[in-house]
């Protein structure tokens, strides 16, 4: 597990996780954890088995979601703040399965997905959303409009449908919500995603 500190007293904590195709160490992953404990979140990150042990195939869910328990018991210790999860791509839906099945003790304050993967690219039947609804906590969507993983009518129907979600769409944003040139010509939309999820965990 690596922590990234933050100076401020009492500061949230984020467990972030890796998605499926890269693990903590990812220069996305190392810049999001930068960039949000710069802005007063201590952020701490792992990685699922298989990449520890350097495979590329994901684990079973059950295993993942433990792992993510096993891991959040390491990110309470030192915690003077709120406790948040979440997590890029798959690391932000294995989070929710755990809360969902009430894996975390204590439980977290709120989820924050960054590219929540609502079904496969080009397989829209093939929803992963089920359990959201047994969810009560505040969770924030941060969603790339050109990302394949869920259309924006997709992520804004699936938001309306949860009392406590927030959506924040990304414009031009990929599934790394990365924006088109022309979208954002000085490059700043992973720099707009972090603000929205530090005000998200200070609030």
């Amino acid at each position: 597990m690596t922590e990234y500190p933050t100076h401020s007293a009492g500061a949230p904590t984020l467990l972030l996780a890796h998605g499926a195709g890269a693990g903590e160490d990812h220069p996305w992953m190392v810049r999001a954890a930068k960039g949000l404990a710069a802005r007063g979140i201590r952020v701490l990150t792992f990685n699922f088995p298989y990449k520890e042990k350097g495979r590329s195939a994901p684990d079973p869910g059950a295993v993942l979601e433990e792992a993510f328990q096993s891991a959040w018991r390491g990110a309470v210790r030192g915690a003077t703040g709120r406790l948040f999860a979440g997590g890029k791509s798959m690391g932000g839906r294995i989070a929710s399965q755990a809360a969902a099945r009430g894996l975390f003790e204590p439980a977290a304050s709120g989820l924050v997905f960054f590219g929540y993967p609502l079904h496969p690219p080009g397989k829209p039947d093939q929803r992963r959303d089920r359990h959201l609804t047994k969810i009560q906590i505040p969770l924030l969507f941060l969603h790339g409009t050109r990302d394949p993983f869920g259309s924006p009518e997709e992520m804004q129907a699936l938001a309306d449908g949860l009392p406590a979600a927030q959506l924040h769409l990304i414009d031009g944003g990929d599934h790394s919500l990365v924006s088109t040139k022309r979208a954002d010509p000085s490059g700043q939309s992973i720099e707009r995603v972090l603000d929205l999820a530090g005000e998200f965990m200070a609030r």
